[in-house]
């Protein structure tokens, strides 16, 4: 006997998950974790500060662009949620007639955690790639690693890996110098 298909999320089944859960829709899958982990949490806030600050705001660096923390982002019929998100900022779009963000971001950072380790490295990167996103960056908090890649002819490609304390300029924030020890709790 043949099970039942399986009924294609939507937007709307978004709304019925838990307040302390997040939710995400791949290839017509609902995807809900926990909230992330303190370090995960610090991990994000951190490379915020560090990287919004000269982007978004100017200060020490060259400004234009829109950073976010956990935006939601629709690219086809995926809704998604990545760490952080960029735009250049004449590129970001202030008023749409929905929530999700149709526009695709420059860069996409991805957050490792055990619970989300696959999606991200699997699913989600593949995702990006396919819609365009020009930089992704996948931080690990407990390895306390930095993967680095661009895309060309739709393909991601590898461009530095970065660990503990090491110093970072890398597409597309190259610009300044991140101290990578300054995202990792207790250093």
């Amino acid at each position: 006997m043949s099970e039942p298909a399986k009924k294609k999320a939507t937007y709307e089944d978004l709304y019925s998950i838990p307040e302390n859960m997040t939710g995400e829709i791949i290839d017509g899958e609902l995807f809900v974790q926990p909230r992330p982990s303190r370090k995960h949490i610090h991990a994000a806030s951190a490379l915020d500060k560090r990287i919004g600050t000269p982007y978004q705001f100017g200060e020490g660096g060259p400004g234009g662009w829109i950073i976010l923390v956990e935006p939601e982002i629709q690219l086809g019929d995926h809704t998604l949620v990545p760490d952080l998100a960029g735009w250049k900022r004449e590129r970001f779009v202030w008023e749409e007639n929905q929530n999700p963000i149709s526009v695709t971001p420059d860069w996409i950072c991805e957050i490792l955690s055990p619970s989300t380790y696959q999606l991200d490295r699997m699913k989600k990167m593949v995702i990006y790639a396919e819609h365009g996103v020009g930089h992704f960056w996948l931080l690990d908090p407990i390895g306390k690693i930095l993967d680095t890649y661009r895309l060309e002819s739709n393909e991601w490609l590898a461009l530095a890996r970065y660990y503990e304390n090491d110093k970072v300029r890398s597409e597309p924030f190259e610009q300044i110098e991140l101290n990578l020890g300054d995202l990792w709790p207790g250093l």
